[in-house]
């Protein structure tokens, strides 16, 4: 723009006359506001790079996510809300995607029958606010829960509060009435939403390479076609999605299909974290858009919430997770209308949600235990398993020392351990098929033997001790846990993966 006039100036010497600036040639603009320093600019440039950098993750490439990720406005008018804690509280929901799935997968993984608009499985997941710990909470399905007053997104329908199943929630209303839910039966606020489906689920397994779980008994259910045997088993997406839905393995029902989901978490944390996806920027991206491609999470849940969790599972480890289910203080609670529900037991659930609401671990700070020295999971109560000892290793007393070892560990030994008539290099149990189930309980205790079916044996088993157990520190301690009812005990990741 040409200059404005200039007040008259004194008189000065001759100087060789000011050259006028040219008219622009564009059309004047508006004036746009002063620029940044360039040093400013540099600064916020060089500490987002570190910031990212930090993170093993491109700003750009969650960016890309966040834009593909399906939105529901989960809070909307959401009003009397529990009071903030500290951390971040993410509630999971697993619903039913079949209708996504291909017709040969679903024939391959018995997922007949039509979709329902329902909820599957139900977590809340707490990120601690030091970024070190994330603690994860089932929710039973079958939960007794209080509705809240709401309007029934299916009938438009006006209803008071009532007593219901807590999966009714997202059927009568949604992601809303879901968290709505949740929030009044923990008073835990939810901060975020995210909804994962069949498909989702089957696509991150996948993209992972697969994921390993261990079983110490066979694992055979009929209805979604699991079929596993003792032992470890690297599940893929449609087999996996089989081991955390099947629910009739033994009498425990949902809440042993739950302990499965926390098993498989705990080893799906595990495989992310050691396999350098969080460290490569593309191996990120592809592992993300599997699990983003059909998810639906709250409009806030987005780019810096990504990279902020992305930061944090850097340091994140099976140790650095806990899992845990609300406590159960009635099984089979009858309610009219509704038939049997869980109802939780009131004082230990509370317990357990004022732990997330002061980010504290869940089990308090106890020492972390050795996973080699954790009790193994058996089938049959060993105190249900009658032995015999017998010393085939030739070492001198090493008989009475399997079976004080044996006895200490629950089960019921002779305490008149005998001399094999040969010696052995290799631990023996000598079993009844009829009691293969009792055989495998005590296997579990004794790594490394061999099982041999002994038909009309009869119910007493038989160890002959060989030469690889004369070291008796080698005998594993075993817990039995009753399928009708399961412990309810907080464990860490470390604990449950193989």
């Amino acid at each position: 723009m040409p200059s404005p006039p200039r007040s008259p100036a004194p008189p000065q010497r001759h100087r060789p006359p000011r050259r006028v600036p040219r008219p622009p040639e564009r059309p004047v603009r508006s004036v746009r506001p002063p620029r940044r320093p360039r040093w400013a600019m540099r600064a916020v440039t060089t500490l987002s790079v570190v910031v990212l950098a930090s993170a093993g993750i491109g700003h750009a490439v969650v960016a890309s996510l966040d834009a593909g990720i399906a939105r529901v406005d989960a809070f909307k008018d959401m009003k009397n809300r529990p009071r903030a804690g500290h951390g971040m509280n993410l509630l999971l929901v697993g619903t039913d995607g079949r209708d996504k799935i291909s017709e040969q997968d679903r024939r391959a993984y018995r997922l007949g029958g039509q979709p329902c608009h329902c909820t599957d499985t139900m977590m809340i997941v707490h990120i601690s606010e030091d970024r070190e710990r994330a603690s994860v909470v089932s929710l039973p399905r079958d939960s007794y829960a209080e509705m809240p007053a709401h309007i029934d997104m299916n009938s438009g329908q006006r209803h008071g509060p009532h007593p219901v199943r807590l999966n009714a929630a997202y059927a009568e209303g949604g992601p809303q009435l879901t968290i709505r839910t949740v929030e009044n039966m923990t008073h835990v606020k939810i901060d975020h939403y995210l909804e994962v489906d069949f498909t989702s689920f089957m696509k991150t397994v996948d993209v992972l390479g697969g994921v390993k779980v261990c079983t110490p008994t066979p694992l055979k259910d009929t209805y979604t076609g699991l079929d596993l045997g003792p032992g470890i088993h690297t599940l893929l997406g449609g087999q996996a999605l089989q081991y955390v839905r099947s629910r009739h393995l033994d009498g425990a029902s949902d809440l042993g299909r739950m302990k499965r989901q926390q098993r498989f978490l705990a080893a799906l944390l595990e495989k992310t974290t050691s396999s350098g996806v969080l460290l490569n920027p593309m191996r990120f991206r592809d592992v993300t858009r599997a699990v983003l491609g059909s998810v639906r999470a709250d409009e806030g849940f987005g780019t810096d919430e990504l990279l902020d969790l992305g930061r944090a599972m850097r340091e994140f480890s099976p140790s650095s997770s806990e899992f845990a289910t609300v406590p159960i203080g009635q099984l089979n609670y009858e309610v009219k209308g509704i038939g049997s529900t869980l109802k939780w037991d009131p004082a230990r659930a509370d317990e357990l949600f004022r732990s997330l609401r002061d980010d504290k671990p869940l089990a308090g700070e106890r020492p972390r235990r050795d996973p080699a020295h954790t009790p193994v999971p058996v089938e049959v109560a060993p105190d249900t398993v009658r032995v015999q000892v017998a010393n085939g290793s030739g070492t001198v007393g090493l008989g009475k020392r399997v079976d004080a070892a044996l006895a200490a560990t629950g089960f019921a030994t002779t305490r008149l351990p005998v001399t094999a008539p040969a010696h052995v290099a290799r631990t023996v149990i000598s079993y009844d098929p009829r009691w293969d189930r009792s055989a495998r309980s005590l296997a579990a205790a004794l790594p490394g033997s061999e099982l041999r079916a002994v038909p009309g044996q009869g119910p007493l088993l038989k160890v002959t001790a060989g030469t690889d157990l004369t070291d008796v520190r080698k005998v594993r301690k075993v817990r039995f846990e009753d399928p009708a009812r399961p412990e309810q005990t907080v464990v860490r990741g470390n604990e449950v993966v193989c």
